[in-house]
């Protein structure tokens, strides 16, 4: 937890929460222990969607779904979203959502290494929403930003490790030294492109919003 944890209680107590579908595979991902937004993200993500009206979305990290529901549920009706994820275990249960969502039509679901599917991928999106293993955040980006167009918006979640990538590595168990480097050059080559305007926000655990500004190809047409 990155602020404090009765404020984010509190928080989450007067959200108004998603509908009932939506509920029940995100209680189902909790008791199986899969990796899920958390409420304050996805209170942040509904009120995105509303504000942007995105008409192509990609998501880096499918899971079971939930997310990608969720964003099928606000984003405009015309909206089609990409997922991908590469973790077997995971992928029948995130097709039976989609199919008994009855939103299946509008999402495109991809199976594979992000890292490989990212490359054959032409864009641009509107929106792209980054929650995969967090390591690999920074290999992915150079295909992230050629995925996008000017205004288009980059939301990478899990991005603070509950504070941790803040310690020094002398404090950091070892296992986790490469992954906590590898975030914080994430964060550093985020807030440096100059084609990027980017907030880090202490929402959850940690999340970056990014929006592209004029891109140098796309100035040049």
């Amino acid at each position: 937890m990155i602020t404090d944890p009765n404020t984010t209680a509190f928080i989450n107590a007067i959200d108004k929460g998603n509908t009932p579908f939506l509920e029940e595979i995100y209680h189902e991902a909790i008791l199986e222990k899969i990796p899920v937004i958390r409420r304050e993200m996805q209170s942040f993500l509904r009120t995105l969607l509303l504000l942007r009206k995105p008409k192509s979305i990609l998501e880096i990290g499918t899971a079971t779904g939930f997310s990608a529901l969720l964003m099928a549920q606000y984003a405009p009706e015309d909206c089609r979203i990409t997922t991908i994820e590469n973790y077997e275990k995971r992928i029948p249960k995130a097709l039976e959502n989609f199919e008994r969502s009855g939103r299946a039509s509008r999402i495109e679901f991809i199976r594979g290494d992000a890292s490989d599917v990212l490359e054959t991928l032409d864009g641009p999106y509107d929106l792209i929403f980054l929650d995969a293993a967090q390591g690999q955040y920074i290999h992915f980006l150079e295909n992230i930003k050629r995925l996008m167009k000017k205004d288009s918006v980059l939301l990478a979640d899990n991005v603070l490790k509950g504070g941790d990538i803040c310690r020094s590595r002398f404090l950091t168990e070892r296992r986790d030294r490469t992954i906590h480097k590898r975030m914080r050059d994430f964060l550093f080559a985020l807030k440096a492109d100059e084609e990027l305007e980017t907030s880090i926000l202490p929402l959850g655990d940690g999340a970056a919003l990014c929006v592209m500004k004029d891109k140098p190809d796309e100035k040049e047409t």
